[in-house]
């Protein structure tokens, strides 16, 4: 298993009239977690969009919201990927106030295509050879 932290503060702008998060950044949350627990290995979306022509769009997304995260807030992401990807990539997340309390979590499952013909392939090995250490156990 790997597991990322990153931390993003509620901006004012993505509040409600209650002050509260709006629920629709949580999805923008979950990935900014993912984007860094990708960077975290030494690869970013970018790098596999441009040099290898992967992309990885979104198939599902799974969201529970426990308590409301607040104006100025700063949030804990904890993003994790539970098992090896084959056909798809799965990455949890669970976010946390500063409170150390859970306000939200999830799960998004993304999969492979070629980005010059939209066509679904298993985990690319550059990906897999970044992972597998993860994963590898004593």
């Amino acid at each position: 298993m790997i597991e990322h932290e990153t931390f993003i503060r509620v901006r004012y702008g993505e509040t409600d009239q209650m002050g509260y998060c709006y629920y629709g950044n949580y999805a923008q949350y979950y990935e900014v977690g993912r984007a860094e627990l990708i960077r975290s290995i030494g690869l970013s979306y970018k790098n596999m969009e441009l040099e290898h022509g992967i992309l990885m769009p979104v198939m599902s997304m799974n969201i529970r919201f426990v308590r409301p995260a607040l104006y100025d807030e700063n949030l804990r992401i904890v993003t994790s990927l539970r098992k090896i990807p084959d056909k798809t990539m799965t990455f949890y997340s669970d976010i946390f106030n500063e409170k150390n309390e859970m306000v939200n979590g999830g799960y998004v499952r993304l999969g492979f295509i070629l980005a010059d013909k939209t066509k679904s392939l298993e985990a690319p090995k550059f990906l897999l050879e970044k992972l597998t250490p993860y994963f590898e156990t004593a």
